[in-house]
């Protein structure tokens, strides 16, 4: 096994083996929890390699294959773990194979069977037996290789908070015998949902922040953007994994021009589409036609959604936006997956393609939806209509109203400027 040619200092050897294991270590735990059938054991064994490769790269060089040492040397040690276990014989009944068969070799493994083992880890994380704050946490730990501290910072709740999810999940997962494995059969749609919704309300959360003094947190739409291209590549028949991945593409594309010089919420209608990213929407375009082809019978509730982002990505100004057929797509969606805020969204469509008196008879429907009651959105769409039927004085209260709900510093600055506008 060769190493790197090019000398480098100490802590920079250190720094460089934690990027590589931040990259690889996904597909090392879920190569490991193949073996020991505990994401938690599988986790452990992983750091052990972390310790190994710092301990020997810096005296003895960066590895050719960095990854593949890393899955040697942990599946190695949970043979050994299993080996020493002394129920061994009930474990190799269970997993159904010799174990010398397993014992990494010192090139990588086949990167099918590597997929097939990181796609079995995407639905452990995400099983529904976890709660989904514990589903999200363990996800970002686990595929997105985010230590506690910065899940933390991201959700903004205290990291001690974040650890007893992450450590309750993963007895939950040990003490319920969550299989490791993909479902199939009628399982497979409702456990991929739920999939699907942990990586669509991670980028969400750094799209539009519930909470704090940031609009944005780039990191987080980065991180479940990537965990949607993985899932693509290994799903690649599943229309509604295209969707999502279409979904966030496009709207990811538009993260440089959300925020102006201060970090304050720049509006749809007033952003510079100049600065739209036209990689990303080529890339959403793709995957959007990957959804198309791989869809069969209705459309779901992510190919929707991104057939409606990608109006907006090709619309190069505001008053470019086919607003009508936009308006159509909410009516499916709604019709796909109803709930108030698919129908909030729909009203918005709705007051650009017939206007604003048609779009508030649908919101003024909403307002004693429980669902709804501390929604923020659901007074500031309501008073944008009023303001735009010229009735500033209740514009200018739903405003104010919508800047007291929301958790947002940012979105409530917004909210209160608009509503000192309505004179």
């Amino acid at each position: 096994m060769g190493c790197d040619s090019a000398a480098r200092p100490g802590p920079e050897r250190h720094r460089h083996g934690k990027t590589v294991f931040r990259i690889e270590s996904p597909r090392v735990i879920a190569g490991v929890a193949r073996i020991v059938r505990d994401v938690g054991i599988a986790e452990e064994l992983a750091q052990d390699a972390l310790v190994a490769a710092l301990e020997q790269w810096p005296r003895d060089g960066v590895p050719d294959n960095p990854g593949a040492w890393l899955m040697a040397t942990a599946r190695n040690r949970a043979v050994d773990l299993v080996r020493r276990r002394e129920n061994y014989a009930r474990k190799l009944t269970e997993i159904g194979r010799d174990l010398s068969t397993v014992s990494a070799p010192e090139e990588p493994a086949d990167p099918d069977d590597i997929d097939d083992d990181l796609l079995r880890l995407v639905f452990t994380a995400c099983h529904p037996v976890l709660s989904t704050e514990a589903r999200t946490a363990l996800t970002l730990r686990l595929l997105g290789g985010l230590t506690t501290a910065e899940i933390a910072r991201a959700f903004l709740v205290p990291e001690a908070t974040v650890a007893q999810r992450i450590v309750r999940a993963k007895r939950t997962l040990a003490t319920r015998n969550i299989a490791f494995e993909v479902p199939s059969g009628p399982d497979r749609e409702a456990r991929l949902g739920s999939v699907l919704d942990v990586i669509y309300l991670i980028f969400n959360e750094g799209y539009a922040a519930t909470a704090g003094d940031d609009w944005l947190r780039p990191s987080l739409c980065e991180d479940a953007l990537r965990l949607a291209r993985v899932l693509s590549s290994l799903m690649p028949k599943e229309s509604e994994v295209h969707g999502l991945t279409a979904l966030l593409e496009f709207q990811a594309s538009r993260t440089a021009a959300r925020t102006g010089p201060s970090g304050e919420p720049v509006l749809l209608e007033e952003q510079d589409r100049a600065r739209w990213n036209r990689m990303l929407i080529a890339r959403g375009v793709a995957a959007l036609g990957r959804a198309d082809a791989a869809s069969s019978g209705a459309p779901g509730p992510y190919l929707l959604q991104a057939a409606i982002a990608g109006c907006h990505a090709h619309a190069y100004t505001y008053e470019e936006t086919d607003w009508p057929r936009i308006a159509v797509l909410y009516g499916l969606l709604a019709a796909r997956s109803p709930s108030p805020v698919v129908e909030l969204n729909r009203a918005v469509a709705v007051s650009m393609a017939e206007g604003p008196a048609e779009a508030l008879t649908i919101v003024d429907a909403l307002t004693d939806d429980p669902a709804l009651r501390d929604y923020h959105l659901l007074p500031s769409v309501r008073a944008d209509l009023l303001a735009r039927l010229g009735r500033t004085a209740e514009a200018r209260a739903e405003f104010e109203r919508a800047a007291s709900l929301t958790r947002n510093e940012r979105e409530r600055e917004l909210l209160l400027r608009r509503a000192a506008e309505q004179s």
